[in-house]
C-alpha cells in the first residue's frame, strides 16, 4: 500500500469536463512527472535493444545455418555423425549429451541452492546475511574457465581416487546403481580391483558437476529472493498458531517461493545447456548418443562449436551455425518458460498488501 501510495504521489491528477450529461461520471486524465516519462522511455528502449539484439542473432545464425540445412535436410536432428566434408553430419549425439549435462548439473545445483538459499534467508544471523549473500555472488562471477581448470586438475582426478572410505563415487554408484542403464559402464567391471578408473575419467557426469557449480549462485539468488519476500502476516500467524520454524518454512515460504524455485532452476538450466569452456575442458567428446553418464566420452553443442570452429570453413562453418542456431533455440525456449512461470506464480504477481 505504501509504494501504491508513492507512486501515485508523482502522478498529477486533472479531472476533465464531461462531455455527457451533469449525471456522467467524469473522465480522470494523469499527467506523470517528466522523471516517470524520462524513466519509461529509457526502460522501453532498453528492452526494445534487447528484444532487437536476440532477433539479429538468431536471424544471423539462421542465415548462416542455411547451406547446412539444405545439404542435408531434417536429417541434421537425427544423424549422430559429424563429418561435413561427407555431407554426414548432425547434432543428434551432442545434442543428447548437453541435455544429460544440464540435467546432472541441475540435479546436484538445486539441492545446494535450495538449502543455501533457506539458511541465508531464514537461519543466517543478520550481521552475517551480506557477507554470504556477497559470497554467493561471487562465485557466479567466477570466470568458466576457471571451474574448468578446477575440474580438470583436482576434482577429476580426486573424485575417481579409491581411499579408506571407500570406492571414490562413480565407481560406487556403477557398482551399486549399475543396474540402471543411465549408471551402467560398458565393458568395465567395477568389483575388480584391477579395473583401471580411466573408464570413468572425462564423463558427462564430471562434467555436469562441474557446471552445477557454475550455475548454483544462479539459483541460489533467485530462491534467496523470493524467499525473502514471502509476506510477514503470514509468518507471524503461523507462529501464533504453534508453528515451528520448519514448520512456517514449509507452509508459508516454500509455498510462496515455488513459482521462483521453479524460475531459478530452470534459468540455471538454460544456463547449464549453453556452458562452454567447463565442458571443453574436461569431456572426451564423442559424436553418438551416450547415454552412460558414468562413461568415459560425451558432448554438448557449445563445446562442439569451441572445439571445430577455429578450423572449420565452408559447409563444415554452416553446420556450426545450425547447431548454434538449435543451442540458442533451446536456451530460448528454456528462458521464456521460466519467465512466464514466474510471472504467473504468487511469488512473481505484485503484492496486493
Amino acid at each position: 500500500m505504501t509504494a501504491a501510495l508513492s507512486d501515485l504521489s508523482s502522478v498529477t491528477v486533472t479531472p476533465s469536463t464531461p462531455d455527457g450529461p451533469e449525471d456522467s461520471p467524469r473522465r480522470i486524465r494523469l499527467r506523470r512527472a517528466r522523471s516517470d516519462v524520462l524513466f519509461r522511455v529509457i526502460a522501453r528502449a532498453g528492452g526494445s535493444v534487447v528484444l532487437a539484439v536476440m532477433l539479429l542473432v538468431g536471424l544471423f545464425l539462421g542465415v548462416r545455418a542455411v547451406p547446412a540445412v539444405r545439404a542435408v535436410g531434417f536429417g541434421f536432428l537425427t544423424t549422430q555423425d559429424w563429418v561435413p566434408a561427407q555431407l554426414n553430419f548432425g547434432v543428434a549425439g551432442v545434442l543428447v549429451g548437453t541435455v544429460l549435462i544440464a540435467l546432472v548439473a541441475i540435479s546436484i545445483a538445486v539441492p545446494l541452492a535450495g538449502g543455501a538459499a533457506l539458511y541465508i534467508s531464514e537461519y543466517a544471523p543478520s550481521r552475517l546475511q551480506p557477507v554470504l549473500v556477497n559470497l554467493v555472488d561471487l562465485m557466479a562471477a567466477v570466470p568458466s574457465v576457471v571451474y574448468g581448470i578446477w575440474g580438470f586438475f583436482l576434482l577429476q582426478p580426486h573424485i575417481l581416487v579409491r581411499g579408506e572410505l571407500g570406492d571414490g563415487l562413480p565407481r560406487f554408484l556403477t557398482t551399486y546403481l549399475g543396474w540402471i542403464p543411465l549408471f551402467q559402464v560398458d565393458d568395465y567391471n567395477p568389483r575388480d580391483p584391477s579395473a583401471s578408473p580411466t573408464a570413468l575419467t572425462s564423463s558427462t557426469f564430471v562434467a555436469g558437476i562441474i557446471v552445477s557449480m557454475m550455475v548454483t549462485p544462479i539459483i541460489a539468488s533467485v530462491m534467496r529472493e523470493v524467499f525473502s519476500q514471502a509476506p510477514l502476516g503470514e509468518r507471524e500467524g503461523a507462529f501464533a498458531l504453534g508453528a515451528t520454524k520448519w514448520g512456517m518454512i514449509r507452509s508459508v515460504v516454500l509455498p510462496f517461493g515455488r513459482g521462483g524455485m521453479i524460475g531459478g532452476t530452470m534459468l540455471g538450466l538454460g544456463r547449464a545447456l549453453g556452458e562452454t569452456i567447463g565442458v571443453f575442458l574436461v569431456i572426451s567428446m564423442v559424436f553418438v548418443i551416450q547415454p552412460h553418464i558414468l562413461q568415459t566420452g560425451g558432448g554438448s553443442i557449445a563445446a562442439l562449436i569451441a572445439l571445430r570452429y577455429s578450423d572449420d570453413a565452408g559447409i563444415a562453418l554452416s553446420a556450426l551455425m545450425a547447431a548454434g542456431l538449435v543451442l540458442f533455440g533451446m536456451t530460448l525456449i528454456v528462458n521464456f518458460a521460466a519467465g512466464i512461470i514466474i510471472s504467473r506464480s504468487r511469488s512473481g504477481a505484485a503484492s496486493e498488501a
